[in-house]
């Protein structure tokens, strides 16, 4: 089970306008800064809805991207994730739509974020 998670990004500033916005129709914001007293000077927050879950960690190195995917509360969710997610600077990776071959509800949306990671909204229920 996880607790958290997180990615390592290049320009923290563009990763978090992207993540303010993509983040923002699945409920979640950035909830908390570590001060950088602890972080060796870089820049590290976290995302949820009721506590971080998901980390941006300020580095010089790019690391692979990943994937990553976020429990949506609806597909009206997932949607309107992709679309703001598009429009804060994301590349489409799939569009909002059922992908069966996971299961019979499964909806899904993909996006690369600015450090070409792959993150995903998806919702398991039925429509």
């Amino acid at each position: 089970m996880i607790d958290h998670t997180g990615i390592s990004v290049l320009d923290f500033e563009a990763a978090k306008a992207f993540y303010d916005k993509a983040m923002a129709p699945l409920g979640a914001s950035l909830l908390y800064m570590v001060p950088e007293q602890h972080t060796s000077g870089a820049k590290v927050g976290g995302y949820g809805r009721d506590r971080p879950v998901f980390w941006l960690h300020e580095t010089k190195t790019p690391a692979p991207g990943r994937h990553y995917a976020f429990t949506a509360r609806s597909r009206a969710d997932v949607d309107a994730f992709h679309k703001a997610a598009l429009a804060a600077g994301g590349r489409d990776n799939g569009a909002p739509g059922l992908r069966p071959h996971y299961h019979e509800h499964y909806y899904a949306a993909f996006v690369f974020d600015p450090d070409g990671n792959n993150i995903e909204a998806v919702s398991h229920g039925p429509a």
